[in-house]
């Protein structure tokens, strides 16, 4: 545990949202909330709306490493939230850091990912490799791997995870070495959704998981950074995991649509 008074503090990978309702800008209020600090490293700058994408520039590998050594060399960090990354080789910069850290728990949202949009159009090849680069080269270094459970099943589907030889998702991601898999909204029976902590001995815990409102962005990237938060705080993963997937649930109860396009949860969410 901290030492009484102590800021909890919580270095988190992301892109720059401007709607406020992803990336770093999000991440950084929900710590707050949550009684921890934000330290950023931008990965990738992007250019939208509330209802869509229409770029996105990654940052250099060189730059983001250069960013969090600044930071990790200056500030005791006492766990890392990994976002969204759009290059291979901003994966590979960030997997290096955490190697370096590794006395550090890692959480990893496996959330879309989105690669470099802004003179060619996503090619689907690029993804796959994108997606097969955070696997490979982060998956093996997460504490907690925080992931919907559609994308999850499709990637099963997909044959992305084929390596691990398992056919079941959370088990693929262990198999290849994340320690905790958390799986956002996995469909227990028709109308039935749950949230589903997978543990390294293969404890399985589950909490009701209300269907977000339509129109609303991924709520894994809010539910790692609390998640993250309450790590850094010294809870267990557990007793962190529930009380994220609670703010969370609380976050998008009272979920707002500012615009034409997309609701976006409140990340100072009131009420017990």
């Amino acid at each position: 545990m901290n030492p009484p008074n102590s800021t909890s503090i919580v270095l988190i990978f992301g892109p720059f949202d401007p709607t406020g309702s992803d990336g770093l800008p999000a991440d950084a209020i929900t710590c707050a909330a949550l009684g921890g600090h934000a330290l950023t490293t931008l990965t990738a700058v992007t250019i939208q709306d509330s209802a869509e994408t229409e770029a996105v520039l990654p940052c250099p590998a060189e730059q983001i490493d250069d960013q969090a050594r600044c930071l990790l060399e200056d500030i005791p960090v006492l766990a890392i939230k990994v976002g969204q990354l759009s290059s291979v080789e901003a994966a590979s910069a960030v997997a290096q850091i955490a190697a370096d850290y590794s006395q550090v728990p890692l959480v990893l949202h496996l959330g879309q990912q989105e690669i470099d949009t802004e003179e060619v159009s996503e090619d689907e090849d690029e993804v796959e490799d994108l997606i097969g680069a955070v696997i490979e080269l982060l998956v093996p270094q997460a504490h907690v791997v925080v992931v919907d459970g559609k994308r999850l099943a499709q990637w099963v589907t997909d044959e992305l995870l084929e390596a691990s030889g398992q056919t079941t998702g959370p088990q693929a991601l262990q198999a290849i070495g994340a320690g905790w898999v958390l799986v956002i909204g996995h469909q227990q029976r028709p109308g039935h959704l749950v949230n589903t902590l997978v543990g390294p001995q293969n404890e399985t815990i589950t909490w009701p998981w209300i269907a977000p409102p339509e129109r609303l962005r991924d709520t894994g990237g809010l539910i790692a950074t609390a998640l993250a938060t309450l790590l850094a705080q010294g809870l267990e993963v557990p007793e962190a995991a529930r009380q994220a997937c609670t703010h969370a649930e609380r976050a998008v109860a009272q979920s707002f649509q500012p615009g034409m396009g997309n609701r976006i949860a409140r990340r100072l969410a009131r009420g017990a």
